[in-house]
């Protein structure tokens, strides 16, 4: 999300004040994490090469903008105004939670690379991977303490154990070759969009937006987090390490049940299936490139990829349906320009 989205003309001022924004929301994010200790200012420095599209951030600004209930008198070139710090340090927030996940699942995935760079388990193991992603929540909740109101640290927390409590079910169903969509859909709601709601709704409560739009904005942003997270599983599959920016093909290794196996694995012939799952099982070793190539191809023939994109394009359109709680405004238009960019993203 970082730099000016591919918009409408006339959004492209609520774009721009939204990247100028985000400057802001890493400020604050760099400040609440600096360390007088040379090793932990160093990997803190490291962490923040992990920033990318800054969707949770982008999500507490833009929901800010589209439910403060002053937006439909205000012109776009006032929008700043609407703008508080406490939208600042809730962006800082969450992406201080987002970037803690990332650092664990690093480790649980024994992943090498993250944003084109040694992750931090390659870089310095996985005790200190561990350590700081410990000093980046605990951070996080610090930094929410300074908050007027304890609305935003109940949140955070909330969404903080569902998350966990998302990835203890998947890691449950690890090696379980007959998850049904329902349970995937369940843990990707619980692991990945839950934090992603969450920061569309916290945008509300720095704004003081009505209750109701809150639970919109929360629905907006958990059918945003799902699609997400649907296409994320594809480019795993599907995608090369040099665009996505990450290690790749780590959702197989690790026996972790994505939609277009799941798809696959449902619409198989027999002998196709049980050809599937052998490729499953050998999922590591020698011969993983080419066992890859083979799933790929294999998960083509059945159209998988094509169900699972139209299961993501599917909540993005329920998620767009939420924002008509919100009054027209380059800010609401923005948010539908940022659910559309999940379905059309490469890394």
């Amino acid at each position: 999300m970082q730099g000016v989205l591919d918009v409408p003309p006339e959004i492209v001022p609520v774009s721009t004040l939204l990247t100028r924004l985000l400057v802001r929301v890493e400020e604050v994010f760099d400040r609440q994490l600096s360390s007088d200790l040379p090793p932990v200012a160093s990997l803190v420095k490291h962490v923040e090469n992990y920033r990318g599209k800054m969707l949770r951030p982008s999500l507490v600004i833009a929901s800010g903008l589209a439910s403060h209930p002053a937006i439909a008198t205000t012109p776009i070139s006032q929008y700043e105004s609407l703008i508080t710090q406490d939208h600042m340090v809730m962006g800082a927030v969450v992406e201080m939670v987002h970037m803690a996940t990332l650092v664990h699942d690093d480790v649980l995935d024994d992943a090498e690379t993250r944003r084109r760079g040694l992750t931090v388990n390659k870089l310095r193991g996985n005790e200190a991977a561990v350590i700081l992603g410990d000093y980046l929540i605990a951070s996080a909740y610090h930094l929410c303490s300074t908050l007027p109101s304890n609305d935003a640290s109940v949140a955070v927390g909330r969404a903080s154990m569902v998350t966990c409590a998302g990835e203890l079910l998947q890691l449950h169903h690890r090696d379980d070759f007959s998850l049904d969509e329902p349970t995937y859909y369940e843990i990707v709601a619980r692991k990945t969009a839950e934090l992603i709601a969450t920061s569309a709704e916290l945008g509300c409560v720095a704004s003081r937006a009505d209750p109701a739009v809150r639970l919109a904005l929360g629905r907006f942003g958990r059918c945003v987090g799902v699609a997400f997270q649907v296409q994320d599983d594809i480019l795993d599959l599907t995608g090369k390490e040099s665009v996505v920016g990450k290690s790749v093909n780590k959702d197989m290794e690790k026996g972790k049940m994505t939609l277009p196996v799941i798809h696959h694995l449902a619409h198989a012939s027999p002998r196709q299936r049980g050809r599937t799952l052998q490729l499953l099982d050998l999922a590591s070793g020698d011969g993983h490139h080419q066992r890859q190539r083979d799933l790929v191809l294999a998960l083509e023939q059945t159209g998988s990829f094509e169900a699972a994109r139209a299961g993501a394009a599917h909540f993005i359109a329920h998620a767009k349906r939420e924002l008509s709680m919100l009054p027209v405004s380059p800010a609401s238009e923005l948010l539908r320009v940022m659910a559309d960019s999940v379905l059309a993203r490469t890394f």
